[in-house]
């Protein structure tokens, strides 16, 4: 019988103090695409009062500081010899509050190496108007000659082109870039490094200035306007290899999100020989551009091969906002943490990939073959598999199930789940092709199952979306779905259609077309029974009911404050609940329900969770997003609003796990939509909570939920800290929510009164 004691939410949290950490990406609101919740507007107009719940402190955790020696790299020295000279591209998109500063940054990093005799280092920076004010807060897109100084503030390299204002967002503005970078800097050898934010397959590197439309032919476009896509990206590649007679990039280099996907790559292996991405989202300060420019300057003899593994194995560990003191402390602000602390809090997310893209074609082929023989298979495994493998961020919002997925993590869990040979057979194929294909790679730990390369497997409402599905993603990801059979797959697991070894034609049924979904689940809920009608902190009640269905995902705890004068529900809790039998894979765990019916039970103590900021506690919902071994292994999200000491604002998430504050996102667009990336907080900038409130209906019913904005926490007060807090006396609506394997969910619930 499963059974979570406790009180809902990750119970073993302490309060600690916490160095504020981010990373870039760019996400697609679902809402945008014709999903998600979208009729609470009524709701978020009233004026709904909170009610005031106790504070219940617990103790303090500081971490132990080891002493870790880590030296700034030396001054670049000149290599001579024939057939090794570089010109290095840095292509940087910072058109954005958030990331302008970082960008900024990450230049001056490289000017702490400079060109050499040998190495040529040149840059297209764009900057935001309105931003980050350093160097004369000058603004428009320059082209710089890179040169050596120590300065990390203040960029003293050579201005050989000011720009004005162009679209970066633009294939034509980067093929202008390249081409005038080849003409004038020729080299053995060419390394191009694309700088902004990444969304995966769809490609990514927007800009708001000059603002244009994308291709209103291609939905996903239409919905999200301009951007770099990847067909884009491809075109332009191919233009510049045409115009400047380049055989191949020795090196092309995506610092941004989630770019590291089967569907770039096969774009990568046209153009380059060698490619570097991450599977995640990145940390704001990026690559170590010091260190491993450092590493080519010193040795411009090496290849691409070379310089992909530098570029891995110096990420994070040694960036010069790491390891030099000053560039530390502006890095974490207020915190008092050491390069050896800092370096562990970023690294335990971190993925990065330095991939031999010559080995791109037996890597398709071991796809291929999985894919045939995934057809053979029972497709609620499949749908299994896709469920519970390593999941990445998602562009397409929180209310769908992850869509970008680790590729061999999937194709093992598709093995082990399905028990068929050919899908065993194949599966190993794929692991073989991924180690063959990586030259280097980095994940942290919690991305246990991160191998190297990500895929997008949808869930069926993404698949039947025009936005999310085959139609779009056919014309953007054209090139691998023409050169692989995955797209056949995704047709074949959503409506059936077979394929064959042989077919290469893209697959986009027609949107009339019915698609089923083998993850869904029959699964209802029997009446939440209670122990006593009454709880209070230190006197919980036992909640059971009997869950029935099949394909049966996870199950969630759900606490709400029933505000009867208002007729709506506060969302205070929830959180995963375990299952008896918690499976694992290299590292990922996932829930194992059994066949057939079973009894659930859950202890609830009526307690909540606060944030404090050494002024103020403000109560918050953790909204759980990974199931964990251990209720600490899992990540936890906050929603709200993100205001800097100037006024302007932002929509924001906080990322929290185990008591600490990993990650802060900030949105370009309201709703936690747009791109995302490291907001730093400094003095003054607020954080304000995003309230979840649930209207009810004439049958008693939960509707679509709204939202509302709660308490503001500031930052400079002291550390962001955790509280567990006594909820308040009232009525509550507590219950059970079950998810099938597609993300379709299932409730019940019952009411409660709490003393």
């Amino acid at each position: 019988m499963p059974i979570l004691p406790g009180g809902g939410g990750p119970m073993s949290m302490v309060v600690i103090g916490v160095i504020v950490v981010l990373a870039l990406c760019a996400f697609v609101a679902f809402s945008l695409l014709g999903g998600g919740n979208d009729g609470g507007t009524d709701i978020a107009q009233q004026d709904f009062s909170q009610p005031a719940a106790t504070e219940k402190p617990l103790p303090t955790r500081v971490p132990p500081t080891p002493a870790i020696a880590l030296g700034q790299p030396s001054q670049p020295t000149n290599v001579t010899g024939g057939g090794d000279t570089w010109t290095v591209m840095l292509y940087q998109d910072a058109d954005d509050k958030i990331l302008e500063e970082d960008l900024f940054i990450d230049f001056n990093e490289v000017e702490r190496i400079g060109s050499s005799n040998k190495v040529n280092i040149v840059a297209q920076m764009d900057r935001y108007k309105g931003g980050f004010s350093g160097d004369g807060n000058w603004t428009g897109a320059r082209r710089y000659y890179v040169t050596q100084d120590n300065d990390l503030e203040r960029i003293n390299s050579q201005v050989v082109g000011d720009l004005g204002e162009v679209n970066m967002s633009d294939g034509q503005t980067l093929v202008d870039f390249v081409t005038w970078a080849v003409a004038n800097y020729p080299a053995d050898k060419y390394a191009l490094i694309l700088s902004d934010h990444g969304m995966g397959w769809p490609g990514g590197w927007s800009d708001p200035d000059p603002r244009s439309s994308g291709d209103r032919s291609i939905p996903l476009a239409a919905a999200i306007g301009d951007q770099l896509y990847l067909m884009e990206l491809d075109q332009a590649l191919g233009e510049i290899r045409a115009t400047t007679g380049i055989d191949k990039f020795e090196l092309i280099g995506l610092d941004a999100c989630l770019m590291s996907h089967m569907e770039v790559f096969n774009v990568l292996q046209q153009h380059a020989r060698y490619g570097v991405a991450s599977q995640e989202t990145e940390p704001a300060l990026g690559w170590a551009y010091t260190s491993f420019l450092n590493q080519l300057v010193n040795n411009p003899s090496m290849n691409g091969a070379g310089l992909g593994a530098a570029v891995v194995d110096t990420y994070i560990r040694d960036d010069q906002r790491i390891i030099d003191d000053r560039a530390r402390q502006r890095f974490v602000g207020s915190s008092s943490g050491s390069a050896a602390q800092i370096t562990r809090q970023l690294e335990s997310s971190i993925t990065l990939s330095a991939v031999d893209l010559s080995a791109m074609p037996e890597l398709n082929a071991a796809v291929n073959q999985l894919a045939l023989a995934l057809q053979g298979v029972d497709q609620r495994e499949v749908a299994k598999a896709r469920s519970y493998a390593q999941p990445f961020t998602s562009i397409f919002g929180s209310d769908v199930p992850p869509s970008y997925i680790d590729l061999g993590n999937f194709a093992q869990l598709a093995a082990q789940e399905t028990r068929n040979p050919a899908v065993t057979q194949a599966g190993q194929a794929v692991l073989d092709a991924l180690n063959g294909a990586i030259v280097a790679e980095r994940h942290g730990s919690k991305k246990p199952g991160a191998t190297g390369f990500s895929i997008y497997f949808p869930n069926s409402q993404l698949y039947r979306n025009p936005a999310a599905g085959p139609e779009s993603y056919t014309a953007i990801a054209n090139r691998f779905a023409a050169d692989s059979l995955w797209d056949d797959y995704l047709a074949f697991h959503y409506t059936g259609r077979r394929f064959e070894a042989g077919d290469s034609q893209l697959v986009a049924p027609d949107r009339n077309q019915p698609v089923e979904a083998p993850g869904a689940g029959q699964i209802t809920l029997g009446p939440v029974e209670l122990s006593d009608n009454v709880a209070a902190p230190g006197q919980p009640v036992l909640m059971k009911t009997v869950v029935r269905g099949e394909n049966i995902g996870n199950i969630y705890f759900f606490a709400g404050y029933l505000d009867s004068q208002a007729n709506s529900i506060y969302v205070a809790d929830t959180d995963f609940l375990t299952s008896n039998e918690t499976r694992e894979l290299n590292g990922v765990y996932y829930p194992d329900w059994g066949a057939g019916d079973f009894n659930l039970e859950f202890e609830w103590e009526p307690v909540v969770f606060a944030l404090d900021d050494g002024q103020n506690t403000v109560e918050v919902l953790l909204t759980p997003q990974s199931y964990g071994a251990a209720p600490e292994n899992a990540v936890y999200t906050v929603d709200g609003t993100y205001t800097y000491a100037d006024g302007e604002h932002r929509a924001a998430r906080l990322y929290l796990s185990d008591g600490e504050l990993r990650n802060v996102y900030g949105f370009t667009d309201d709703g936690q939509t747009g791109a995302p990336r490291e907001i730093l907080p400094q003095q003054g900038d607020r954080f304000t909570i995003t309230e979840t409130w649930y209207d009810l209906n004439s049958a008693g019913r939960m509707s679509t939920p709204a939202t509302q904005d709660g308490g503001t926490i500031t930052f400079g007060n002291g550390p962001v800290t955790w509280k567990l807090l006594d909820a308040a006396a009232g009525d509550y609506v507590i219950g059970f929510i079950a998810e099938d394997l597609d993300g379709n969910r299932t409730d019940s619930y019952t009411q409660v009164t709490v003393r």
